[in-house]
């Protein structure tokens, strides 16, 4: 988590420094064709079970990025239950698509027999009625700091600027 955020506070440095510069001195690459439109890579591994919770982890692109908070697995019911193990597209979604989220989050598509499956803040399960809630540290039925890992999330997805986000969920 430090990394990430050092690599933040680096990210941001290196743009106030590149925006000090004319144009032309500018010694950013643009991205190629290929770096566009290979997907960026959510990896969900469930890995602590409770009655009223599932904890885990999420990797973006292979690296440990934060802690996760859903239901406990209920037979897939509609906001009782944790989503199916499985893979799903998933994409950001702009707060005006929202009546109750005013900042950007990510949407799971697709998902059997539900709908509207989202990324969002929240610290317990008592904040999802089937999301999935991101933060970054854990206790029994919790997640902390949610807004920051909220964020994080989304800053770097968007840097990353691919094409398509790909979510797989599984089990320890």
């Amino acid at each position: 988590m430090i990394k990430l955020l050092s690599r933040w506070i680096k990210l941001l440095l290196q743009s106030l420094i590149e925006s000090q510069k004319p144009l032309k001195e500018s010694t950013q690459k643009m991205p190629t064709k290929n770096e566009l439109q290979s997907d960026a890579n959510l990896l969900l591994i469930r890995d602590f079970y409770t009655t009223k919770s599932t904890l885990g982890k999420l990797y973006l692109n292979g690296e440990l990025f934060c802690n996760t908070l859903e239901l406990a697995w209920k037979d897939n019911q509609r906001s009782v239950s944790c989503i199916p193990e499985g893979e799903y597209d998933v994409r950001i979604r702009l707060p005006r698509e929202s009546a109750t989220r005013d900042y950007l989050h990510l949407l799971v598509k697709e998902v059997k027999d539900r709908s509207y499956i989202l990324f969002h803040i929240g610290n317990t399960p008592k904040d999802t009625k089937g999301c999935i809630l991101v933060g970054m540290k854990r206790g029994e039925n919790r997640i902390y700091d949610s807004r920051i890992a909220m964020d994080l999330l989304i800053k770097e997805l968007l840097f990353l600027n691919k094409k398509k986000i790909n979510l797989i969920i599984k089990r320890k």
